[in-house]
């Protein structure tokens, strides 16, 4: 799909932030143990896929916004998208679900997005069977006005638009309020509601679409719906109180039909778009619901969207992608990682920017999005939804101000976390590619011409660091290449320093305690020889990590089993061929020199079969590595991992299969034992 130009407009330095004053520095270090130095390599040999971009949710910033004065609008949207501000290039437009016309608004500030429906004159709750799809006076062609406002001042700065929905309208609920259930465990979407559901998503998103003259790219139905967030609670009257966010809690289940429901549905539509799904809020429940879902359901999705508010099973996801070959996105998280609001302290920054570094690492992603960079200032000081305040957003604003109000009325902050993002998405940019890297404190890319890299280093610590940057992995190394720190500290925001010159293929600078630096790399290109994880004609063995034992031909000749190190030919494999992308989802297959033959998996069981030199999924595997020195290797026929069943040390127990765990059963060291 053709992208349009990027219009910018550029905000000097001085003007991004409005920072408050008297706020303490508090120097409880994140980290216990800083180290004195590090040497961190980045490797090109393993490259994810171009990278999308930063993006984030519109939703309740948006809604509560989109009426300010222009000076206000204008200063947080050049905050947000412009060059200088957080460049974000994706948006998340929620289609809001809407209560009814005689529900007093109880949700929080900005949390009552407007739905798409025109109900009759006297609707009330309890009316629920007027609404058709099909008719035209049902649709309100002028609905959520200020959440539009935001799509059509920031479209041309947009490369990528998705719509989700946080909750169906009131008429399709089982409680009948956005908020959620009476019960939050319970299914909020009407099980009969389904269809108009997905008719209702599809009719949306192509109304804003010929609305705001944009194309929508991919249609989430979901929000973390296989959890026990969201509910309604009522009062002594009857009437609910404390809703914090639209909600719906939809399970795997009823995931699936609403998938099924919606493929045609948009096609009825006549919107393009593809389905992503399904916006869960960890990686762990992502993976219980994709799991259970039919190959049919997994065949409906597009893109597979996660958030990261729980961090266990990053690499499960990042697996279960690789196996379905879907693009993998980071869609939504947020955190505090503070204590009081601050915009001072850089612990804030220092936990979002740790988070990024994690996120990419971990989980692969083709795009990173905030749920929303911008939040309601009152809500966040002390007192609002905490007795000491809270640093969520990176931008802080009230969502109470008035068309009279002024810059000065409605103030705008910017906290830490602003800053040290910006340490990512001036440098990691749409287009460029994340490669491996062995440290866990940094993040690195070559660039979309590949000509250069860029590295952020996270220094969480008291104490100052020294890092050295090993550029060894790197084919070509200029001689007049460079590496140049851009450093946020509690002294400065994106400070440039001075070039560092690289001398054989190293280059050396001290980081601040408790800053983000980002070392933007000149003259380097390529990948070295000895990169590479595999050198044609060379024997290597599969060390399982929990088990400490190597992959062995069972004495049968075809099954697998683990042992200990022995050196004899029964624990060598060889690469035999390479399939598909370069890098992070390359495919390769493995051979057992021995008896010439290959390694597969058959009714889910790993064996060693003869080579019949024709392509074959089911001997394909894909490689993948948080830098760390081990890897998970998924299968292509079967999705599955291989693994140490039953997480057995014994001599001869079985190498078999499993879904992906994370679990360290599943991981293997590869060790060149060529003579």
């Amino acid at each position: 799909m053709a992208r349009r130009t990027r219009s910018r407009r550029t905000l000097g330095a001085a003007a991004l932030t409005a920072l408050a004053t008297g706020a303490a520095l508090l120097a409880v270090p994140v980290q216990a143990h800083a180290e004195a130095a590090v040497t961190v390599t980045p490797d090109p040999s393993y490259q994810q896929e171009k990278f999308e971009g930063w993006g984030t949710s519109l939703v309740w910033f948006a809604n509560a916004t989109g009426d300010y004065p222009p000076a206000v609008r204008e200063k947080l949207a050049k905050l947000l998208f412009d060059d200088d501000g957080l460049a974000l290039n994706i948006a998340r437009y929620n289609i809001g679900g809407g209560n009814a016309p005689d529900v007093t608004d109880y949700l929080r500030a900005g949390g009552a997005v407007e739905g798409w429906w025109k109900a009759p004159a006297g609707t009330t709750r309890e009316d629920t069977d007027w609404w058709s799809a099909d008719d035209p006076a049902d649709w309100s062609k002028d609905a959520d006005a200020t959440q539009r406002w935001w799509v059509e001042r920031i479209k041309n700065d947009i490369d990528h638009w998705e719509t989700f929905s946080n909750s169906p309208p009131w008429f399709m609920t089982e409680s009948g309020y956005v908020s959620g259930g009476f019960n939050a465990n319970t299914d909020q979407l009407k099980a009969d509601s389904v269809d108009d559901f997905a008719a209702y998503l599809a009719g949306a998103t192509k109304r804003l679409e010929k609305a705001e003259g944009i194309k929508v790219d991919t249609v989430d139905p979901f929000n973390e719906p296989n959890t026990g967030y969201w509910s309604t609670r009522l009062d002594a009257n009857g009437q609910p109180v404390g809703g914090r966010q639209e909600g719906a809690h939809i399970g795997p289940a009823l995931q699936q039909k609403v998938l099924a429901a919606l493929a045609p549905a948009l096609k009825q539509a006549k919107v393009k778009a593809g389905i992503s799904a399904m916006d869960e809020t960890n990686p762990s429940i992502f993976a219980t619901n994709w799991n259970s879902y039919a190959q049919e359901s997994k065949d409906l999705v597009d893109q597979m969207n996660v958030h990261t508010y729980g961090t266990g099973q990053r690499t499960t996801v990042r697996d279960l992608a690789k196996a379905a070959d879907k693009p993998l996105w980071m869609s939504e998280v947020e955190g505090d990682w503070g204590d009081g609001q601050s915009f001072t302290d850089m612990r804030p920054g220092l936990g979002l920017a740790q988070q990024i570094v994690n996120d990419l690492r971990e989980l692969e992603p083709k795009a990173w999005v905030f749920w929303q960079p911008v939040e309601d200032y009152d809500n966040m000081k002390p007192g609002g939804e905490s007795a000491k305040g809270g640093n969520w957003g990176s931008i802080q604003l009230p969502f109470s101000c008035t068309s009279a109000d002024t810059l000065q009325s409605c103030p705008i902050y910017t906290n830490t976390k602003f800053d040290t993002a910006r340490n990512f998405t001036h440098f990691i940019k749409p287009g460029d590619k994340l490669i491996k890297v062995d440290d866990t404190s940094s993040a690195a890319a070559v660039t979309k011409d590949g000509k250069g890299a860029s590295l952020v280093h996270v220094n969480s610590t008291t104490a100052a660091r020294t890092v050295t940057i090993d550029l060894s992995k790197f084919r070509n190394i200029k001689g007049d290449a460079t590496v140049t720190p851009t450093v946020t500290s509690a002294d400065g925001r994106l400070q440039r320093q001075a070039p560092v010159e690289v001398v054989d293929g190293h280059a050396t600078y001290t980081v601040p305690a408790q800053s983000v630096t980002s070392f933007a790399v000149k003259g380097v290109s390529g990948v070295a020889k000895n990169a590479g994880l595999f050198t044609k004609g060379h024997s290597y063995t599969l060390t399982g990590v929990q088990s400490g034992k190597a992959v062995t031909v069972a004495a049968g000749g075809t099954n697998l089993v683990i042992g200990s190190a022995d050196g004899t030919v029964a624990q060598e494999w060889q690469l035999d061929a390479r399939y598909g992308r370069t890098g992070a989802r390359q495919r390769y297959v493995f051979a057992n020199p021995a008896e010439g033959e290959r390694l597969a998996v058959r009714n889910n069981v790993p064996v060693v079969e003869p080579d019949t030199g024709e392509r074959d999924p089911a001997t394909e595997w894909i490689m993948s590595t948080t830098g760390d020195g081990t890897w998970t290797l998924v299968n292509v026929a079967t999705g599955r991992l291989l693994e140490v069943g039953g997480q057995a040390t014994n001599e001869g127990a079985a190498v078999t299969t499993w879904q992906a765990n994370s679990g360290s059963n599943q991981r293997w060291r590869v060790t060149d034992v060529t003579p």
